[in-house]
This record gives structure tokens, C-alpha cells and sequence, in this order.
């Protein structure tokens, strides 16, 4: 018998979406809990470490999205070919975390100045180097991030790029021809597709 799954996040993206994308492309059925920050308090208390996303398993509750998504590739073949394609996969997904933070501090940044200062820093150094290095690895591995096939850190890519553009704006990828490919590959996908036709529309 399958196992019945229930995602519990925040009315966004965020932190959630790569997960959602595994589901919709693996046809996956689950519940999309969507909490709102006024129950969140109270919820909070329930959560195994006090944070979500957490996937429950059979009213199993896991925490951290990626060990999440992980798990899930696994259980719909798109965690790689083998165990070195795997390593590849969490090698790329936590490396784009590193990028994310980097993001993450900037969009959080109080300050109007040093905010101006960490965007001159985020788009002349540390967003070339990382998305230079990212372009490489999907070019070599002819238009997906590992082995050849789809896996699951192209859906973590898709999600972050189309973050990416809505932060920076459409032409921020213009340098990076492959990585925009794979962002289109993905989202042209007729399960992606159907997932985003039905998604809320959310800021973030």
C-alpha cells in the first residue's frame, strides 16, 4: 500500500516547491497543507525541530527540505543512475544553498546602504562565480545538472532560477544560456505544467 503524505508549509515557494515539483512530476498524491503565520506559534510547538517544511510519512513527521526531497527522489527514481550520480546531486544542491543564504541576506538586509552594497558585491562577484560554475556543469551534462537525466536538483535549479529572475529580473540569465534552458525544460514539463496552472500565486 502506498504511503500517504501531507506537506506542511507556508502559503509560498520558499522552501517547499522543489518538493512539490517531485510529487507533481512523480503523480504522486499528497495534502499541501498551507499554514498561515497567525497559526504558526501555536503549530511551531508540534514541529520535531520547530521549523518547516516537515513532510509527514503515514503521520510520520520529517523535517529539513532536502533531506525530504532526497528521500522522495529516491522513492521516484531521480536521485541519479548510482551512487556517485547521487553524491553529485547533493554536492549541487548544497552548494546552491551556499548561493541562497548569500540571497537570502541580501533580500533580508534592514540597511538601504549596506543592502546597495551586498547587491554590488552579490552581482560582481559571488552570482558569477557560482552561476559560471553551475553553467559549466549543465552544459557538460548535456542540458541537466547530473548524468544526461533528469534528477531531482534540476527541480531545485528550476525553483531557484525562477526566484532568481524575479529578484534580478528575466535578462539576469542572459549569460547563463544553459542554466535558462533547464529552468525552460523543466517548467515545459507537461506535470510540471499542470502543477503550475493550479499553484497559488504567491510573492515568494
Amino acid at each position: 500500500m502506498a504511503p500517504s503524505y501531507k506537506l506542511i508549509y507556508f502559503n509560498a515557494r520558499g522552501k517547499a516547491e522543489h518538493i512539490r515539483f517531485i510529487f507533481a512530476y512523480a503523480g504522486v498524491n499528497y495534502e499541501d497543507e498551507r499554514i498561515s503565520q497567525e497559526k504558526w506559534p501555536e503549530l511551531k510547538r508540534k514541529m520535531p525541530f520547530g521549523m518547516l517544511p516537515v513532510l509527514e510519512i503515514d503521520g510520520k513527521p520529517v523535517g529539513q527540505s532536502n533531506a525530504i526531497a532526497r528521500y522522495l527522489a529516491k522513492q521516484c527514481g531521480l536521485a541519479g543512475r548510482d551512487e556517485w550520480e547521487s553524491l553529485q546531486c547533493d554536492m549541487l544542491v548544497d552548494t546552491l544553498t551556499d548561493l541562497k543564504q548569500e540571497l537570502f541576506q541580501y533580500r533580508m538586509e534592514p540597511d538601504q546602504f549596506k543592502k546597495e552594497e551586498r547587491k554590488i558585491v552579490l552581482m560582481k562577484e559571488k552570482i558569477p562565480f557560482y552561476l559560471n560554475k553551475f553553467e559549466k556543469v549543465v552544459t557538460e551534462n548535456r542540458g541537466y545538472s547530473v548524468g544526461g537525466a533528469l534528477t531531482w536538483t534540476d527541480f531545485v535549479f528550476a525553483v531557484s532560477l525562477e526566484n532568481f529572475e524575479l529578484i534580478f529580473g528575466k535578462e539576469s540569465l542572459d549569460r547563463y544560456p544553459s542554466l535558462r534552458a533547464l529552468k525552460e525544460k523543466v517548467f515545459n514539463l507537461p506535470s510540471i505544467q499542470g502543477w503550475l496552472q493550479k499553484r497559488p500565486a504567491t510573492d515568494f
